[in-house]
This record gives structure tokens, sequence and C-alpha cells, in this order.
């Protein structure tokens, strides 16, 4: 299998990298492993599962890691066959409820 192509998106606008970005704000351990579900995705493209990526809906992809807890999602998508684009990145923290709120 050939080694899939990785590009960022460039924000025109500002001319900054959104996701280099992200990377650069994350703990050095969780931005290390993002970058090596990067370098898997590089490594295996289309042939990459879960729960390393998922598919969500009009050909975006979302690579996945986490760590305590937090799990981190990088956004992609396919250019043909052999090249990726990666565009954003973000975290979803567990939601807990409020403290002395009811459950309902």
């Amino acid at each position: 299998m050939p080694i899939t192509d990785v590009y960022y998106f460039r924000d025109p606008d500002r001319g900054v990298i959104p996701l280099l970005e992200w990377l650069y704000d994350l703990p050095n351990n969780v931005s290390a492993k993002c970058v090596s579900r990067i370098d898997r995705l590089a490594e295996m493209g289309h042939e990459l599962r879960r729960p390393e990526v998922d598919y969500l809906r009009d050909g975006i992809y979302e690579l996945r890691a986490s760590y305590q807890g937090v799990h981190y999602r990088m956004l992609y998508f396919f250019s043909g066959r052999d090249a990726v684009v990666i565009s954003h990145g973000f975290s979803k923290e567990p939601q807990w409820p409020a403290a002395g709120r009811p459950k309902r």
C-alpha cells in the first residue's frame, strides 16, 4: 500500500494552519499522541479503521485520540486515493451534571 500524502488546510484569511495552532496549544503528551495518529493515517490511508478513525458524513472523517478521559478529534477528508487534507482539531471533554442539580 502506498504512503498517503497528508496536507494541512491553511486558512486563506489568516494565513495560518488551524490544526497546527491547535496542536501547539495541547500538552506535549497529548500533542504527541495526535501526531502519532496522523502518522498512522499517512501510513494506512483508507485502510485505517475504528477506533483510530470514524466516518462522520459527506466525505468527512475524524481521526481519534484520547487521553485521561478527554477525546481529541482531527477532521479530514480524502482528495483522490492517496492524499488526505486535515482541516482542524478539537477536544470533547466529558459533560458532568452541575453540582446540586437533580437528576431526571
